[in-house]
């Protein structure tokens, strides 16, 4: 293959290594496989699935605690052709935090053609010089031997026509846990020496408002996504604990505004007599007592923002 090194298992570890420390994205096309992986490696639910670009517009962060190291996932939002105010802005949040991480990994699925979409992002990243950059194969568990070996070629030809090197290209499967260990195992060494950043069972350092924001904002979307691709933003007002509740029954009060761009798109979230809206409550109610531990009492509206994605006032409100 041409002194090019695929990696399929773990080298041995000196006894004695220093304890490292620092921060990794992984980057790709939507669906490139970024959040299941980031899922495997923290293992547990962190940043949201979703075959829809954009859905992660905020910086999840998984952690990844080891006993040599600790591994910081950064999950930036896709990087794409900017076309609104709301793309530009999520562009410059990418270039700044690619150069900020120790490492970056490059996620291509193996079961699709690298295409143009992979290429423009590698272009990005040929430009940015001194973080080392992986690439990791995924979805592995979809395509046979000869067809991932294909995929690795082509992807070591990428970086060689963009005159830079892959410090690793491995190929993984986050469904099937193959390599996952392995993966870690890599991009740990990448990573400068230092004491853990962030305390043991630190899962994310996401304030929890936004978490809830995304999980209200990915029901609202589910099922509707073609009627209102992006057009939807959630902000959590307000949480508070209701008072007067017994020490062992608590309950925590939320309040959330699901904003949309435009009238005609209020019906459409709410649903024949309030139907959908319910739903999309009850869904997100779930997963967010889920996330917190604690029972909680939904409080959800609808309200227009007109046109925020344009709108450089009304997207710093919505915490862009």
């Amino acid at each position: 293959m041409g002194g090019m090194s695929v990696r399929t298992q773990s080298s041995e570890q000196p006894a004695e290594a220093a304890h490292r420390a620092g921060f990794a994205c992984f980057v790709g096309r939507p669906n490139a496989g970024k959040s299941t992986l980031t899922n495997a490696l923290v293992g547990q639910k962190v940043a949201i699935t979703a075959d829809q670009p954009q859905t992660t517009r905020h910086t999840v962060r998984g952690i990844v605690h080891r006993p040599d190291a600790q591994l910081i996932l950064v999950d930036t939002p896709g990087l794409h052709k900017p076309r609104t105010l709301l793309g530009e802005r999520l562009n410059d949040i990418v270039r700044t935090t690619w150069a900020e991480v120790d490492v970056i990994g490059f996620c291509l699925p193996a079961n699709e053609k690298l295409g143009p979409g992979d290429r423009f992002i590698a272009k990005e990243l040929a430009s940015i010089k001194k973080t080392p950059k992986i690439a990791i194969v995924t979805k592995t568990d979809l395509v046979d031997s000869k067809q991932l070996a294909e995929q690795l070629i082509a992807i070591d030809q990428l970086g060689k026509e963009l005159g830079f090197e892959w410090a690793e290209i491995v190929p993984v499967s986050a469904v099937a846990d193959k390599q996952v260990d392995l993966l870690a195992d890599l991009l740990v060494p990448l990573l400068p020496e230092g004491p853990a950043l962030y305390p043991e069972g630190d899962l994310t350092d996401e304030p929890e408002q936004v978490m809830i924001a995304e999980l209200i904002r990915e029901a609202a979307l589910e099922g509707v996504r073609d009627e209102l691709p992006h057009s939807i933003a959630v902000v959590v007002e307000e949480m508070l604990p209701r008072e007067d509740r017994p020490a062992d029954r608590p309950l925590l009060d939320i309040h959330a505004f699901v904003y949309i761009e435009r009238p005609s798109q209020k019906g459409i979230v709410i649903g024949p007599k309030g139907k959908r809206l319910k739903e999309v409550g009850i869904k997100s109610r779930k997963q967010i007592e889920a996330l917190l531990g604690t029972p909680v009492f939904l409080d959800l509206h609808v309200k227009v923002a007109k046109d925020w994605q344009r709108d450089p006032r009304q997207l710093r409100k919505l915490g862009f």
